[in-house]
């Protein structure tokens, strides 16, 4: 795998309007949730790219691995009890 991580921070945001009939989100609906770290890896040998989604305390939320072919797998993580 390359060493070569990207990372960038994401506000994660919530509609509170579930009532929606179009794809319009308006600004008084919108509620911030909190942040999100990405990072990238990339496999060049197997085609296969590697994303993980952190919170703010750098706890792994998702794991999702991307293959070349188009075909995505997903690992969601909660550490609440």
């Amino acid at each position: 795998m390359s060493n070569l991580m990207e990372e960038a921070l994401f506000n994660s945001i919530t509609s509170k309007n579930n009532k929606r009939k179009s794809k319009l989100i308006k600004a008084e609906d919108v509620q911030l949730t909190g942040s999100s770290k990405i990072h990238f890896e990339e496999d060049h040998a197997e085609g296969i790219k590697i994303v993980l989604t952190k919170d703010a305390d750098n706890n792994i939320k998702e794991i999702k691995f991307i293959c070349s072919c188009g075909q995505t797998k997903s690992i969601a993580l909660d550490y609440s009890e």
